[in-house]
């Protein structure tokens, strides 16, 4: 992974550094800043997430400066809603938003708001009655037990290191939900010897999940008959890494994302993800009768609303409902 550059002053930055705010400069600058500051070291936000909230905020404060809003305080709740309906449409000169997009960038708004208030920065909170832009609620795309077997087969076929590599990773993947930023992650020694691996969700939160036999037997494969294979690569001190590439280091979530996408391709599957392998890991569990709340733990959300979305009727169980309930279905 390529080493982050330093802060400085400028535009928007790439690497992952939350951007300059140097436009943002007085009033609204300072608690604008203090608050990126409270996401980065309070709260433990990534990198990545707080340059996210910098970016939508920034748009944000520069909609304020021309409505000539100098201080927090000053701010009002028609001042959002016109924010809102402006990147929702891009006439601030921005590119316009789809719903999914406004709605995240007034949570960052709201979110500096109630940060502000608490500070006593403000008076009160002008986003209480804002509501973001109405977006449809998609299933995500789940692939049934048998699809899932298929692919995992898949990821298996073939001689030497690699094929053994990339049926743990996908077996790893579907056992425990978790993200691929997660699985290329582990360190060997998070998956000891207990059926249960020890994975790192956002803003570096840690959950324990349970793997199955089909997962441990795959990993323990890859450990004894690969990895040191691929570990003999290094040029440089051995990476505790479970996963590594051919050249001895960590996986990427890039080299990862590639043998799942190599394995679809021989299973004969279109359309699959790293995340189809965590839909389809709540999907089958709730199927089989798990507590939406046991599913949320073991994803990792933080919220049971974010898990809830399992929990919507597929239009193959609204076919399969009628065909067996309704008397002219047939």
């Amino acid at each position: 992974m390529a080493a982050r550059r330093s802060e400085g002053r400028g535009g928007r930055r790439h690497d992952g550094a939350v951007p300059s705010l140097t436009e943002t400069d007085g009033a609204l600058g300072e608690p604008l800043r203090d608050y990126l500051a409270h996401l980065r070291v309070e709260r433990g936000l990534s990198a990545n997430t707080v340059a996210a909230y910098a970016r939508d905020l920034s748009r944000y404060v520069t909609h304020l400066t021309v409505l000539g809003r100098a201080r927090v305080r000053d701010v009002t709740e028609a001042d959002v809603l016109a924010h809102v309906e402006a990147i929702r449409r891009g006439t601030d000169g921005g590119a316009p938003l789809s719903a999914s997009s406004t709605a995240r960038a007034l949570a960052a708004v709201r979110g500096w708001h109630r940060f502000a208030h608490a500070e006593g920065l403000a008076d009160g909170d002008p986003t209480t009655e804002v509501h973001a832009p109405t977006r449809m609620r998609r299933l995500p795309h789940a692939l049934s037990v048998d699809d899932v077997a298929l692919l995992l087969d898949a990821a298996g076929v073939g001689d030497g290191a690699l094929p053994l590599r990339d049926r743990a990773l996908l077996e790893l993947l579907y056992a425990t939900g978790g993200r691929i930023s997660e699985i290329v992650g582990l360190d060997v020694d998070d998956v000891g010897e207990a059926p249960v691996v020890r994975l790192r969700g956002k803003g570096d939160k840690e959950r324990v999940v349970p793997v199955g036999s089909y997962a441990r037997e795959a990993v323990e494969a890859y450990l004894v008959r690969a990895r040191p294979e691929l570990a003999s690569a290094a040029r440089q001190r051995g990476t505790p890494a479970l996963f590594l590439n051919t050249r001895g280091a960590r996986m990427s979530r890039q080299s990862a994302w590639a043998a799942l996408q190599a394995a679809a391709g021989r299973a004969g599957l279109d359309g699959v993800s790293p995340h189809t392998l965590r839909h389809s890991f709540a999907t089958h569990l709730l199927a089989g009768g798990a507590d939406v709340r046991v599913v949320q733990e073991l994803l990792g959300h933080a919220s049971v609303t974010t898990t809830q979305i399992y929990t919507m009727v597929t239009p193959d169980a609204l076919r399969e409902v009628y065909a067996a309930t309704h008397p002219r279905a047939r």
